[in-house]
């Protein structure tokens, strides 16, 4: 029954929500047969029609469902609109017939009703019904990050900066509630809307935690994402919300260059380099990205936890006060989307395998950069294997 949330239509203050990438057009099969546009949309139809089925029919009495935007393993979001407003909005459906489902809504929910910000995405309203929650977001359109890098034109550190900037304050909010994301990526940071000034979001609280009311605020669940986990998490050591701030590094290493700074398609190995905590600024753009910028990297990607920068250190830190303002204007946009396409297209060579891997870079940017999340139960660590 439910995660905890009421059981009728519990109003909140307005909020964002995510979208992900909706509609990806159909590969065309011989000459013949329906435009690919239109075999899509016939498609999403069925798609759409049969997942209404499924609906709580309070929520259908609210809300039209217009289509199926993202799944996860225990939810889906689907894209809707308000019959009285017509506004859209989006709704997440949470399946908590299964225990991890169950503590994957629960932890969400806690997070939701108590955040307010305007980097964070923010609930709107609940409904709850048997095995499944209904959770009601306002709708963002601008796609996921590195889609928009790829996308555009033009990418500078001033730019890297402002993005940097949105990101470690919605953290310092979080963390001055005791709350801990645990699985900040690339994955999770959303464009509110497709304008080039648009704010980014940070979404999917599944893996966070809350500190309790003792002011006990470590915790020792191994999760998030393999690439972004910081090192005390591998060693299975109580840890804060430092490990934010890890990730907070990874992503900015990773927004940078289009290189992950510790990679590896073996997950022991990838731990192994993690725990060593060494990586290098080789290969291009590096020569052209400014000491700052290095210097902010650094303060996060720190073994010790505690010598890590805060989110309040590194809204502080000079790269970031000053917008990059000593940096190189360099357009690092080429570079940074050649590494990228790369790493979802490995085996590419050829000079024009690049253009032709963009359109495949979209369809694959939720799963190249990082791995499924990580669970204690799923995958249990022998620490000693990885020393």
């Amino acid at each position: 029954m439910g995660c905890g949330a009421s059981g009728k239509v519990v109003p909140g203050p307005p909020a964002l929500a995510w979208a992900k990438h909706e509609g990806q057009s159909q590969a065309r099969v011989g000459g013949a047969g329906p435009r690919p546009e239109a075999a899509a949309q016939a498609a999403q139809r069925i798609q759409v029609a049969r997942f209404r089925a499924k609906f709580d029919p309070r929520v259908l009495a609210r809300y039209d469902i217009k289509a199926l935007i993202g799944t996860g393993s225990f939810s889906r979001v689907v894209r809707v609109e308000q019959k009285t407003t017509k506004k859209p909005f989006a709704i997440k459906v949470m399946e908590t017939r299964e225990r991890e489902g169950r503590e994957l809504c629960v932890s969400e929910l806690s997070v939701l009703r108590r955040v307010s910000h305007r980097y964070i995405v923010q609930l709107m309203e609940i409904f709850e019904a048997e095995d499944r929650v209904y959770m009601v977001m306002e709708l963002a359109t601008g796609g996921e990050l590195f889609d928009r890098l790829i996308a555009q034109g033009s990418f500078t550190e001033r730019d890297a900066v402002r993005i940097l900037r949105m990101v470690a304050d919605g953290i310092r909010y979080l963390h001055a509630l005791r709350i801990t994301h645990r699985n900040l990526k690339p994955e999770n940071l959303l464009y509110y809307h497709p304008g080039a000034e648009s704010k980014i979001l940070i979404t999917d609280f599944g893996l966070a935690h809350s500190g309790n009311e003792s002011g006990d605020w470590t915790m020792k669940t191994l999760c998030g994402t393999p690439e972004y986990i910081a090192p005390e998490v591998l060693l299975r050591k109580p840890y804060t919300s430092a490990v934010d701030m890890w990730a907070l590094g990874v992503i900015a290493y990773v927004l940078l260059s289009g290189f992950l700074p510790f990679d590896d398609e073996s997950q022991t190995r990838l731990y192994r380099k993690i725990l060593k905590g060494k990586y290098n600024y080789t290969g291009e753009p590096w020569p052209s990205i400014s000491h700052l910028a290095k210097d902010f990297i650094d303060k996060l990607l720190i073994l010790e936890a505690g010598h890590r920068m805060s989110a309040g250190q590194a809204l502080d830190h000079p790269w970031v006060i000053n917008m990059a303002a000593g940096s190189s204007m360099k357009n690092l946009q080429r570079a940074i989307s050649r590494n990228l396409m790369q790493r979802a297209s490995p085996h590419s060579q050829s000079p024009g395998s690049a253009q032709s891997s963009k359109s495949h870079y979209s369809h694959k940017s939720r799963h190249m950069w990082s791995k499924r999340n990580l669970r204690i139960e799923e995958s249990p660590l022998c620490v000693s294997a990885l020393l």
